[in-house]
């Protein structure tokens, strides 16, 4: 088999098998810390015994099979190929969730069998059953007393000649997947991906990650993301060595990071500005000549570009700095790291810029499930980055800025449209809802991303995507005049006190937002500046504290336009959560972006006060 053979997902583990055959294709560390790894053998032997067991249990050819788990596991992916083999569907499932939105995705895909990891999961899907007729059983990746498990399906002998017939039965242009979006805009919605949409993005990016046969890569974004779910068959295309684990496991001297020593990983934006901030509130704890080393070298960074080449004092300092600082940083992500690709939201340029600084290149790529999900990433060779970027357009996939109507977008910038092999299907049952996104021109069909940006020129010579704010959270001041929040929320971010932010100001007279500060850091502030405050309350509403963020508002303002620039804010002392313990509603998608409306909702009288006349 060659690489332009591969025309269906489970294609990626047979050419792996075929060219590189892998003794640790896929591992995790058990609930008992053993470490488990399969081979390439295994994981092809393991998902034709489950295909077999689907086939016994009467799935059949488009039959729907829901897969959940709170971390990523071998398991997952050994049910994902058993899935594709026979021609049925998987519907992936974020944990985080609330039974609700598990009965709303169930019912709408008309899932028969469901496969779930941890208990506290399979418990959740359990409850959801009773809503959902079509769910006829429930299989743990776990042992659990009187419950399924998923070994439970596996077939010893299977008929190798009846799923070889299924298998050739599979064309590229059949469904592989139904991915759910996260619901910021109303009810999930299942977005249709075919085998073809997504090899065709592995073949795009699989160039782009800088490791080869039998490096090591670490899993941890969610496997129900199409983001890490196209990197897992990247990986199986290039024959790496994968470790799953999750985002608890990662830090520390014990953490997975320094165990695994990975060689490439994947993330979102908030998992490095929380390793950014780990880093800035050690070097806050220092004293004397090594807290000064430690700002001196992190003020270095300040003004690094791509493909930097220093020469003279520069030079001089730089080494130094890297053997006395950087060489820290890059040994507590577990020391040969040589990328790592951000996406989901945009990552703040202090966070890009500095790690790059340090010797460990992050580069971001954007795209949407809808794209399954690459259109824009950018690269690790000279020229194929530039800072506040997401680069070039990837093979296969051409860009388009639609300007709309005049004045609705600042000059040169529009809602980007996307188009390529890697645009979706359409909507599960939502034609009305494909055809709002899905535009022919010129005989093509362009995906409207409903993000806003602009081209601008890459050092390489070719068009790079500039991302400026989400088209549908673009809000009008009272004075009518646009706002894109994300511009700002990303560049006050970039401060070592301010954790989360949301600007709001939708038909209001100026722009003010809702700050959550990085609390550990701000008891150092407090500590370092001898304000009396014992707890985060008493902290947020000192007014010392207030005025150092005015400070920094005034700071950061002079950055954006009069009418952007935030006026008022309100300190808020509980950080935004994916999952709340409460079981309200959480402030954040699963991915970690911001639900606007739900965050309007439960501090509408935080924000009603800030535009309260004094």
């Amino acid at each position: 088999m060659e690489r332009k053979d591969i025309q269906r997902l489970f294609d990626f583990i047979y050419y792996q098998s075929e060219k590189y055959p892998q003794e640790h294709c896929f591992g995790h560390r058990n609930a008992d810390g053993v470490d488990v790894y399969y081979s390439t053998a295994d994981m092809i032997l393991l998902s034709v015994r489950a295909a077999a067991g689907l086939l016994h249990l009467g799935v059949e050819k488009g039959d729907k099979i829901g897969l959940v788990s709170v971390e990523n596991r071998p398991e997952w992916t050994i049910m994902d190929l058993a899935i594709q083999q026979i021609g049925a569907i998987s519907i992936p499932v974020y944990p985080t969730i609330s039974p609700r939105e598990y009965e709303y995705i169930f019912n709408d895909a008309e899932v028969k069998y469901c496969f779930a990891g941890e208990e506290s999961v399979y418990l959740k899907v359990k409850n959801a059953q009773t809503n959902v007729p079509t769910l006829r059983e429930i299989y743990s990746f776990d042992l659990m007393e009187n419950v399924p498990n998923w070994k439970d399906i596996l077939v010893e002998n299977p008929d190798h000649s009846e799923l070889g017939k299924l298998r050739d039965s599979v064309n590229s242009e059949d469904i592989a997947t139904i991915i759910y979006t996260s619901g910021t805009t109303g009810e999930p919605k299942g977005v249709m991906l075919s085998h073809y949409n997504i090899v065709t993005n592995v073949k795009a990016v699989m160039p782009i990650i800088p490791i080869s046969e039998g490096n090591s890569a670490i899993s941890f974004l969610p496997l129900c993301h199409i983001f890490e779910r196209v990197c897992s068959y990247a990986y199986m295309l290039v024959g790496a060595n994968v470790t799953f684990t999750g985002t608890g496991n990662l830090g520390g001297d014990g953490g997975d990071l320094k165990r695994v020593r990975p060689m490439f990983f994947t993330c979102v934006p908030r998992l490095l500005e929380k390793v950014y901030d780990k880093i800035y509130a050690k070097g806050l704890e220092l004293k004397g000549l090594k807290r000064m080393i430690f700002f001196w070298a992190l003020k270095l960074t300040n003004d690094y570009e791509y493909d930097a080449r220093y020469t003279g004092l520069r030079a001089i300092q730089h080494k130094i700095a890297d053997k006395i600082v950087y060489s820290k940083w890059r040994e507590a992500l577990g020391g040969q790291v040589r990328g790592i690709v951000t996406g989901a939201s945009a990552c703040p340029v202090k966070i890009t810029r500095t790690f790059s600084a340090a010797g460990v290149p992050i580069r971001e790529g954007y795209g949407l499930t809808e794209s399954s999900p690459g259109i824009c990433i950018t690269t690790f060779e000279p020229g194929g980055a530039m800072l506040g970027t997401v680069g070039a357009p990837i093979e296969g996939v051409e860009v388009m800025i639609d300007e709309g109507k005049p004045g609705e977008y600042r000059e040169g910038e529009g809602e980007i449209l996307a188009c390529g092999p890697n645009i979706m299907v359409g909507y599960y049952k939502k034609p009305d809802k494909t055809a709002e996104c899905i535009e022919i021109i010129d005989g093509k069909r362009y995906l409207r991303t409903g993000d806003v940006g602009k081209l601008v020129l890459g050092p390489n010579g070719k068009q790079f995507l500039k991302i400026t704010d989400r088209k549908k959270e673009l809000f009008k001041t009272s004075g009518g005049k646009y706002v894109a929040p994300a511009p700002l929320e990303s560049r006050f971010k970039e401060h070592y006190l301010i954790e989360q932010i949301m600007a709001v100001g939708d038909g209001r007279k100026f722009v003010s937002a809702l700050i959550i500060p990085e609390f550990e850091a701000l008891k150092s502030y407090c500590k370092d500046h001898e304000i009396a405050a014992n707890t985060i309350d008493e902290m947020i509403q000192h007014p010392k504290v207030i005025a150092h963020f005015e400070e920094i508002c005034k700071r950061y303002n002079a950055d954006f336009a009069q009418v952007e620039q935030i006026k008022k804010f309100m300190l808020l002392n509980t950080a935004w959560e994916p999952l709340k313990a409460d079981k309200s509603e959480a402030e954040l998608t699963p991915t970690l972006k911001l639900k606007r409306r739900v965050i309007l909702n439960k501090f509408s009288r935080e924000i009603e006060a800030m535009y309260a006349e004094n």
